[in-house]
């Protein structure tokens, strides 16, 4: 199974540099999170993997495809590339029925009718949401909301999940919930996810690993208890405590 590739990824935007040297692999079916502080870089980081920034410099690949090699002048459009996003805000269509929100991107891909019915239901089915299709978005709660914007994500059945801290808007006590919500589904399914987060707790309970960023750059990356017990300097271990 394909490994997701980033080598000597920089971005920069006009004179500042929102992401530097940034090197990572991810292994097929592994949850990483990228943690760090608002202007990190973590979000500008998913997004080039997402194909909605193109990198200064760098290369990224899944397996054999090239995403983005800059050095030699490629760069794969996001339409092309076989990813599923979360957004923060959800992103949901207020006019479009749960059904057709999810099918959405099946039905810019031209799917047929038959296979676009029974991928929206076993993506419905996957976020436990069987029996709400007709429903629409404002016949829903948050957390329902939430789960269609996760079942649009994996409707393609994507070789990664990107998700860009897509629980903040949800309260304490549902926020705990779809956290749990998303770790089982991460082992369910077992589709790599990438995972933004500000929130060290979120990133702990969540990722197989953790990536650490400041000021664009990574400080550490290691498994939960390896970024707990031994903090590569003073502000992981205070961001992490």
């Amino acid at each position: 199974m394909p490994t997701l590739t980033l080598e000597h990824i920089r971005k920069t935007f006009d004179s500042f540099t929102a992401v530097e040297n940034f090197s990572l692999q991810i292994r097929h079916g592994e949850f990483v999170s990228l943690l760090g502080p608002s202007g990190c870089g973590k979000t500008t980081t998913l997004r080039m993997v997402a194909g909605l920034e193109r990198p200064t410099d760098g290369k990224i690949e899944l397996g054999e495809t090239t995403f983005a090699d800059l050095a030699n002048g490629v760069f794969m459009p996001p339409e092309k590339r076989n990813i599923g996003m979360v957004f923060q805000s959800y992103a949901i269509w207020p006019h479009k029925s749960v059904f057709d929100n999810i099918a959405y991107p099946l039905k810019i891909k031209k799917f047929a009718k038959n296979e676009i019915i029974e991928r929206v239901h076993s993506a419905l089915a996957l976020v436990n949401l069987d029996g709400l299709a007709d429903r629409m978005p404002n016949q829903l709660s948050g957390g329902q909301q939430q789960r269609v914007a996760l079942a649009r994500g994996l409707v393609m059945e994507p070789s990664i999940l990107l998700l860009d801290e897509p629980l903040s808007n949800l309260d304490a006590k549902l926020r705990l919930k779809m956290r749990d919500e998303i770790k089982d589904l991460s082992k369910r399914i077992g589709v790599t996810m990438l995972y933004v987060t500000h929130d060290q707790s979120e990133a702990m309970a969540l990722s197989d690993r953790i990536v650490v960023m400041n000021n664009g750059y990574i400080l550490q990356v290691g498994t939960p208890a390896e970024v707990r017990q031994n903090p590569a300097d003073d502000f992981v271990r205070d961001f992490i405590h």
